[in-house]
């Protein structure tokens, strides 16, 4: 199967429709080219109305920590994003949104990233990516310890603003893992 027609069976699928408190709408954006993946947790309600993965404020966060702008966020091939999940789980009525459902990883993720033969990194967002691709710790020890997943993945918290007082209760993140990050995306962005 070629790419894009893996990218039309996901922009079809109705697996979690039963689940969904609203129409199922896949959001994933890579291709071929996708040298630097970005995956989070599952689309939140205003990238589920954009379609455009990060078109939020945490993408703005997410942005100033790769050093890229808009245009190059979503234009470039070489960078691409696919959550755990691709469609918006819901809110939770206690704050924040639904986790991540399992069934959109375990239907997609392997035969996805079999299509991305070209990904050198991983951005591993916030502790559900983490736990998927890592096994479950905890979100502040997993990002401390970046550097022991490279070269395949490097850890991020998630850019929310429900994540403000974590980074400014971690300045090493800004410290030494952005300018990393900015460098590393310097790079796999270059031709």
């Amino acid at each position: 199967m070629s790419l894009p027609d893996l990218l039309a069976e996901i922009a079809a699928c109705r697996a979690c429709a039963a689940d969904l408190p609203h129409e199922p709408r896949p959001v994933v954006r890579v291709r071929r080219e996708t040298r630097l993946l970005i995956c989070g947790q599952a689309p939140g309600r205003r990238v589920h109305e954009s379609g455009l993965p990060f078109g939020d404020p945490s993408g703005d966060r997410l942005r100033g920590w790769l050093g890229v702008d808009r245009d190059t966020f979503y234009g470039h091939p070489a960078l691409g994003t696919a959550a755990m999940a691709f469609c918006f789980p819901g809110t939770d009525p206690k704050g924040g949104d639904y986790p991540p459902p399992r069934r959109c990883a375990e239907l997609w993720r392997e035969r996805l990233l079999a299509e991305l033969p070209n990904v050198e990194l991983t951005l591993l967002v916030g502790s559900h990516a983490q736990a998927w691709a890592l096994g479950r710790k905890a979100m502040t020890a997993t990002v401390r310890d970046w550097r022991a997943h490279l070269p395949r993945y490097l850890t991020l918290p998630h850019p929310s603003w429900r994540n403000t007082g974590w980074l400014k209760r971690n300045p090493w993140f800004d410290e030494e893992v952005v300018p990393y990050l900015q460098g590393r995306v310097r790079q796999l962005l270059s031709p």
